[in-house]
């Protein structure tokens, strides 16, 4: 690659959960002969995900390579975060032949590719293309749109009103923008799911965009990286609910950092975080915690009522402690009942 070459960045967006780190790092894992770098936005201060990711840095993706950007959307921060950011990547000894943008689950994708106009990197970088992950097992089951039938009939009765939920413009902005549509958790959805899937977003799509399935995020990487897309040339085609506006705000959205004992029981644990989802609106959860008597630091990681848990590796020099980020609607959001339900 000479220095004249364009390095290409690819834009993975998809709604909370949808399994945008687990893609990355198979991507990491098969980076086709290339050199990655991959910056990671958080919406909160725990890098939960850029840990994940670095545990699996090597010689293709050193840990120098992965770039945190935490407790700000980088939609809304690009002059004070991104720019920077990217300008360091490209200046490092060894540059990049690729880089990997992970946006927080309530990024919305278009005011990020505006900023690839700006002179100082217009010339330089490129948006290879944008992969929009989507929870098929969640578009299936209708979460962005509690009662659809109410909806349409409330807007039919006054066309005047908007009574889209704040969750369902983050994930049409998702999808509208992107170059491909990855299905996740397609072996939960099974292939009704897929299939109703598949006809919800195609229903809110301006353009025909692939759509593929994939499960645990395993998907032949030469069908994610190198798409071409120049997709900062291209976003007339990319409408978003914010277009005219200079900027959004994530008001609708609360973030809180929960500390917690050492967990003596994880499957109680898992309980409480399915309680949080049913009483109240819990959209994820995600950390590490202790457990008693175990070397083991266990990764949690909740969509709603979803839960998984895991050990991912030994505490080693870290320090050993429990500690969630909770994330909810900002109306629904109640702090001291979420702490005392997780027993912090």
């Amino acid at each position: 690659m000479t220095d004249l070459t364009k390095i290409p960045v690819t834009v993975i967006t998809g709604f909370l959960g949808a399994g945008k780190t687990t893609l990355i790092r198979h991507l990491m894992q098969n980076p086709q002969g290339k050199r990655l770098a991959i910056l990671v936005n958080e919406f909160g201060t725990v890098g939960v995900d850029g840990d994940i990711l670095k545990s699996c840095a090597d010689a293709n993706c050193p840990v120098e390579n992965i770039v945190e950007l935490a407790n700000g959307c980088i939609c809304c921060t690009v002059a004070d975060d991104f720019i920077p950011t990217i300008e360091a990547l490209m200046a490092m000894p060894v540059r990049p032949d690729h880089i990997l943008i992970e946006t927080s689950g309530l990024a919305l994708p278009k005011p990020l590719l505006k900023a690839f106009d700006w002179p100082a990197i217009r010339s330089r970088i490129t948006v290879d293309g944008v992969i929009a992950l989507a929870d098929a097992e969640a578009v299936a089951a209708g979460r962005f749109a509690p009662d659809v039938a109410a909806v349409d009939a409330q807007r039919a009765a006054d066309p005047s009103l908007d009574h889209e939920t704040p969750l369902s413009e983050v994930f049409e902005d998702q999808i509208l923008c992107a170059d491909l549509i990855l299905l996740s958790k397609a072996d939960l959805a099974g292939e009704t799911g897929l299939a109703t899937a598949r006809a919800m977003i195609a229903a809110e799509m301006t353009r025909t965009v692939p759509m593929l399935a994939m499960t645990e995020g395993v998907i032949d990487p030469r069908l994610i990286l190198g798409l071409n897309a120049a997709a900062e040339d291209d976003l007339a085609a990319r409408p978003s609910h914010h277009d005219g506006h200079d900027d959004h705000e994530h008001d609708d959205f609360d973030t809180i950092v929960v500390d917690l004992p050492e967990v003596a029981d994880p499957e109680a644990l898992a309980a409480a975080i399915v309680r949080l989802a049913e009483e109240q609106q819990i959209l994820r959860v995600k950390g590490h915690v202790a457990v008693a008597g175990k070397p083991m630091r266990m990764l949690v990681q909740a969509v709603g009522g979803r839960v998984r848990m895991q050990y991912d590796r030994p505490w080693g020099s870290t320090p050993r402690r429990s500690q969630l980020v909770v994330i909810a609607e900002h109306d629904d959001i109640d702090e001291a009942a979420i702490r005392k339900v997780l027993g912090a």
